[in-house]
Order: structure tokens, then sequence, then C-alpha cells
């Protein structure tokens, strides 16, 4: 079972509307057409800037803090923004020598339920991300990598969180027997094929959104 067939796109120029009487006419048994319409300056970029004013802490936590900030608008008004500042996270796509993909199953408090995800984890402080992706395979599953590539990097929730989170890939991990988790950490291993993944993700089964990021890398790759 692979992915769905992509959907064939509509020409781009399938109507052709004639040209109105009158833009083209003869002359002298030559053909007339209209001068070309003179191109507008493009505009410059809208000013987006949001300038911070002051900080007012709100929660310092172990990983995060949340801070309440009054910023001033591109339009000169002023504004409040509540954000939650992070150190930065890592997760891995790891892929078995046969061609699974390694994930974990755990209980999401926040949801009151369990998500499918592939394994994870927040930045230590000076820490390198391929590092911690590496890390957090081997402490979250029965797996190791000795390697890892950068796949993408991106934000989880930019509206108030700077989060940033760094996907990696890494092929024909081994499996090592052991697991080491955190000793508040309580994890499935889990492993999908290639169709078992993509059919996951068709049946919403998979929420979680770094791994529907690196899953659809995945599927898109193994396409071709």
């Amino acid at each position: 079972m692979g992915l769905d067939p992509p959907q064939t796109r509509t020409p781009l120029f399938r109507n052709v509307i004639p040209a109105q009487e009158g833009t083209a006419s003869k002359q002298k048994g030559r053909l007339k057409t209209p001068p070309p319409q003179t191109r507008q300056p493009k505009e410059h970029p809208m000013n987006l800037t949001e300038t911070q004013i002051s900080s007012e802490p709100i929660y310092n936590g172990t990983f995060v803090t949340i801070a309440r900030d009054k910023v001033r608008l591109p339009n000169g008004n002023e504004g409040q923004r509540v954000v939650i500042r992070h150190p930065g996270a890592a997760c891995i796509l790891a892929e078995t020598a046969d061609g699974k993909i390694v994930f974990v199953r755990q209980w999401r408090y926040a949801l009151g339920g369990p998500l499918l995800e592939l394994p994870a984890g927040k930045l230590d402080a000076g820490e390198d991300p391929a590092a911690c992706a590496l890390r957090e395979l081997s402490e979250e599953t029965p797996y190791a990598a000795e390697s890892a590539q950068l796949v993408a990097t991106f934000y989880t929730a930019p509206g108030f969180c700077d989060e940033k989170m760094y996907l990696y890939r890494a092929v024909n991990v081994s499996k090592t027997s052991t697991l080491q988790p955190d000793q508040d950490e309580f994890v499935e291993t889990v492993l999908l094929t290639r169709e078992e993944a993509a059919q996951a993700v068709r049946d919403n089964r998979i929420q979680d959104g770094k791994t529907l990021i690196g899953l659809q890398h995945w599927l898109l790759s193994q396409a071709g």
C-alpha cells in the first residue's frame, strides 16, 4: 500500500478568453496591436516588525520561562504578547536495516491520552542538536545510531513559543536490547513499515506535528 497518486493538475491556460473587438485591428494590410501595458513598480515589503518595549516575567521553570511583553506594533500602537521561551529540541526518524521506522508511544498528560511519536527531547544547555537526537533515541528505545543527518528545522508553536525543533534521520540503526529512559518516562517502542506508517497518517492515528513532518519527508523520499 503506497501513497495516494497525485491529483491531475488543471492546465494553466485551459480556457482562453478571446480578445475584445478593437484590441487588434488591421491598418493598411498590417496587424496593429495595442502598446504593452506599463508595468507598475513593485511596492516595498510591508513592515511587520514588532519591537519589545518591556518584559514582565510570569514563570521561571526548570527548562521554560514565560513572560508578558509589551511591544510596539508596526502601526505605532502598543500591544501585548505572552511568550514561552524554550531551549529547543531534537527528534529523530530512525530507520532499521529492514526499512522500519522506530516510534515511541507515550502518555501526554496535557492531552489526556497517548501519542505515537518519533523519539525526541529538549536540548541540554550547550548540547549539539545531533547529539541530542542520538541520545534520545538510545534513551527512549532499544535502538542506537552512530550518526544522523539533519533533515529540517522548524518552529513548533511560533504564535506563542520560540521552541526550535531539529529533525534528524538515521539509517540502519542497531538494536541494543537495553532501555535507558528517564525516571519519569514510560514509553513503548513501536516499529512500522512504510505502508503501515502511511496508513496511520491517512487514518489520523498520528497527530504529533514533528512526527507528521518527519514521516512526510520519509515517505516522499521513499516514493522517489
